[in-house]
């Protein structure tokens, strides 16, 4: 495999990582149409847990079949394919080498009431299934956080210890967080600088509103004038927060919109200096032909054709 001088840097801001997990880093990077730009588009394929089938696939069939959307991430280029461990034994042989998979290793359902998710996978399910890295959520706000944050300190130690890289899905909710602070600048970036402090090589975080939740970070910003009037400045104090751009960052598509909407937050997001996009219902959900139709668009935008 042939690296790129722009990968061989980021592999550098790793400096506490062995040779086997830069090695499934660049494996990463140096997949798909965007290899070796520093730039990635992954399709996470979660929602049948998080949501259920119907919610998840019923707009598309096709979903129901986890060969549909290996397939899909393969033929569009993309760089990593994310799902739970059913999904991708599902289809692990039969694509084996065709795509850097992740392991969603913990997975929360739609009936439960609390912030919280279980452990559905681990790291040598990861190393039997051939994957480059393990994929956790942490609910920064929640009563469960600090329960969750100690479980991914562990399998993260023992995900580097066998050189697999680890991505951490940084979402806050509960606690005293109001819905539209999930996503406030304030919120995104402190979940976006947690994920990087608890030894994250990719993480994912959600695209900030210029909503500010916390009466304290709202004098810090005010005091400082840190820039929070479009997306892509308030996307580059999200990277500035993740070790000053040290860190992977790439952000979710969030809940399915129309192609308008999806590809202005694309650019907005590459202008802000993002990491990348990280899109699932936004892709899956369309026939296939449109959603290939999308992701070439987006890779197209991250490449700086469009």
């Amino acid at each position: 495999m042939k690296m790129t001088s722009t990968v061989r840097r980021i592999l550098k801001n790793y400096e506490s990582d062995c040779p086997g997990t830069k090695g499934q880093l660049a494996r990463i990077l140096m997949t798909g149409r965007l290899a070796g730009t520093g730039r990635v588009v992954i399709l996470p394929v979660d929602q049948g847990f998080e949501h259920g089938p119907a919610r998840s696939f019923a707009p598309n069939p096709d979903g129901y079949d986890p060969h549909y959307h290996y397939r899909l991430a393969v033929d569009a280029g993309l760089n990593a394919f994310a799902a739970p461990l059913g999904l991708l034994e599902a289809g692990a042989d039969t694509f084996a080498g065709q795509i850097p998979t992740i392991l969603k290793v913990n997975s929360a359902n739609s009936h439960a009431r609390d912030k919280d998710q279980a452990i559905t996978g681990g790291v040598e399910d990861a190393l039997r299934l051939g994957c480059a890295a393990i994929g956790f959520t942490i609910y920064p706000a929640s009563d469960s956080q600090f329960e969750m944050m100690e479980e991914i300190r562990e399998l993260a130690a023992e995900a580097k210890s066998v050189g697999l890289a680890v991505v951490i899905w940084s979402y806050p909710r509960g606690g005293g967080l109001s819905k539209e602070g999930e996503t406030a600048i304030d919120v995104c970036a402190y979940a976006a600088h947690m994920a990087a402090l608890l030894g994250a090589h990719i993480i994912k975080v959600k695209p900030p509103t210029a909503h500010i939740e916390q009466d304290e970070a709202r004098k810090a910003y005010q005091a400082q004038g840190i820039d929070i009037s479009s997306l892509s400045a308030r996307v580059a104090h999200v990277m500035q927060s993740a070790f000053a751009g040290r860190r992977l960052v790439v952000f979710s598509g969030g809940a399915a919109r129309g192609d308008a909407a999806i590809l202005d937050e694309i650019r907005a997001l590459r202008d802000g200096g993002a990491s990348g996009s990280i899109i699932g219902r936004n892709s899956f959900q369309r026939p296939r032909d449109d959603a290939l139709a999308l992701l070439d668009t987006v890779i197209r935008i991250y490449k700086g054709q469009l």
